[in-house]
C-alpha cells in the first residue's frame, strides 16, 4: 500500500504544483477579465489570474518534466496534468460562482478535488492509469490539500485557510 501512495504522489505532484503556484504568482489581470456570466455573477472571478495560470502552467510541466526524465513519463506528461489541473481548478470556480459564493469562500469535496479531477481526466491523453492509483490520489489530496492551505494561510499567502 505504501508503495501505491508513493506513485500517486509522484503522479499527482505537477498538478499539486501546479494548482499550488498561482497563490504565490498570482494577481494581476482576471482571466475573465471582469466579464459577467448569463447569471450576472462573475465568470471565475477575480482571484483566477493570467499570471496565476500561466505560472501554474509553467511550473507544473517543468516538474513534470523533470519527472518524465527520472520515472521515463512521456514527454508532454507534467504539461498536460497541469493543464487538467488549472482547467479543473477552473471549473470549481465556475461551480463556485453559479452557487453565488464568492472568491475563496469554501465548497467542501471541489476545492479540493476539482484539480485532481481534471488532471487525472487529461492525464488519459498521454498514459494509462490503473483505477487503484485514480483512487489513492482521490483519497491523499483532500488531507493534504488542507494541510498545505493552513499552512499558506499561517504564512500570509492566503487570506484563508481552506
Amino acid at each position: 500500500m505504501l508503495q501505491l501512495i508513493i506513485e500517486a504522489l509522484q503522479f499527482i505532484f505537477p498538478a499539486y504544483c501546479a494548482n499550488a503556484i498561482p497563490v504565490v504568482a498570482g494577481g494581476d489581470n482576471p482571466l475573465d477579465l471582469g466579464k459577467k456570466f448569463f447569471d450576472g455573477q462573475p465568470i471565475f472571478g477575480k482571484n483566477k489570474t493570467f499570471r496565476g495560470f500561466f505560472s501554474g502552467l509553467v511550473v507544473g510541466t517543468a516538474v513534470g518534466l523533470a519527472e518524465s526524465m527520472i520515472f521515463g513519463y512521456p514527454f508532454l506528461f507534467g504539461f498536460i496534468l497541469s493543464l487538467g489541473a488549472l482547467l479543473g481548478d477552473l471549473a470549481g470556480a465556475f461551480i463556485k460562482r453559479r452557487l453565488e459564493l464568492s472568491p475563496g469562500n469554501m465548497l467542501p469535496i471541489v476545492d479540493q478535488l476539482d484539480f485532481v479531477v481534471g488532471a487525472i481526466l487529461f492525464s488519459f491523453f498521454v498514459m494509462t492509469i490503473s483505477w487503484e492509483l485514480i483512487l489513492v490520489v482521490l483519497l491523499i489530496t483532500p488531507p493534504i490539500h488542507l494541510l498545505t492551505n493552513f499552512a499558506a494561510y499561517k504564512l500570509g499567502l492566503k487570506s484563508n485557510p481552506w
